[in-house]
């Protein structure tokens, strides 16, 4: 086996017995998580069960108590918080999106996708923004470009959010619950986005509370409650037929509102 092909079959992401306490408090119980290139995980699960914290673990915004992190072939444990340049280069690969936009208030939309750029990746202001109005022109929203975040929706303000992200070409994506904030139909629009992120073959793993999306978009759907992982499988076989008590109970609370 060459060397490309073995690095096509390692996961992109594995998460080994990941723990994260706060204080007494165990938010994550030994988690195992394994994602391929190009696979879309969707994570759904009650408040509280550790979803986002989990996708911050990935990423490294929150240092785990136990076990490791490895994105693209950089491995992260418990005692490698204070290693910079693991954690750069594992921060390099990764893209993510939060419930709010984070935008700078006092650039345009343009700025916003470009700054991170010129400062991450060395690029030139005009090597910067050329790359952000394509990505601003792939999330619909060139003619934005020298708006101010201010005089955009919330749904768009959210779709700059991506663009921003993918500018700094992440290997993997992670989304936040990204339609939480937003009303049903600007929702539609960013979900629309990440439908044609995932059709690009993208990998991103997205927590959600979005039912349609977890179903119909993602690979695989794992269900997480009380810190961890208690049902995960082919999207539409979990959401239709779950197994375990408690992914039933969830599924049919979410289903009937």
């Amino acid at each position: 086996m060459n060397e490309t092909s073995a690095t096509d079959i390692r996961p992109l992401v594995l998460v080994e017995g990941l723990r994260k306490s706060f204080g007494s408090h165990e938010v994550l119980k030994g988690i195992d998580l394994s994602v391929q290139r190009g696979e879309i995980v969707a994570i759904i699960g009650p408040s509280g069960s550790g979803k986002s914290t989990l996708l911050r673990c990935v990423n490294q915004l929150e240092t785990h108590t136990a076990g490791t992190v490895t994105v693209a072939g950089v491995t992260i444990g418990p005692d490698s918080a204070s290693h910079d340049r693991e954690l750069q280069k594992l921060r390099r690969n990764v893209g993510m999106v939060f419930q709010s936009f984070n935008l700078f208030p006092h650039l345009n939309v343009l700025r916003n996708v470009s700054i991170a750029q010129q400062r991450v990746l060395g690029r030139s202001q005009a090597e910067a923004d050329e790359r952000s109005m394509q990505l601003l022109t792939r999330v619909g929203l060139a003619d934005k470009a020298k708006q101010y975040p201010a005089r955009c929706s919330g749904g768009q303000q959210q779709r700059i959010a991506i663009a921003r992200a993918l500018a700094l070409d992440p290997q993997i994506m992670l989304f936040d619950e990204p339609t939480s904030a937003l009303d049903p139909e600007l929702g539609l629009e960013v979900l629309a986005v990440m439908r044609e992120l995932a059709e690009g073959g993208m990998t991103m793993i997205v927590v959600t509370h979005e039912m349609h999306f977890a179903e119909d978009v993602s690979n695989r759907v794992l269900i997480m409650a009380d810190g961890e992982i208690i049902e995960q499988g082919p999207s539409r076989e979990v959401m239709q037929k779950p197994q375990t008590e408690r992914a039933r109970q969830f599924l049919s609370a979410v289903r009937d509102r």
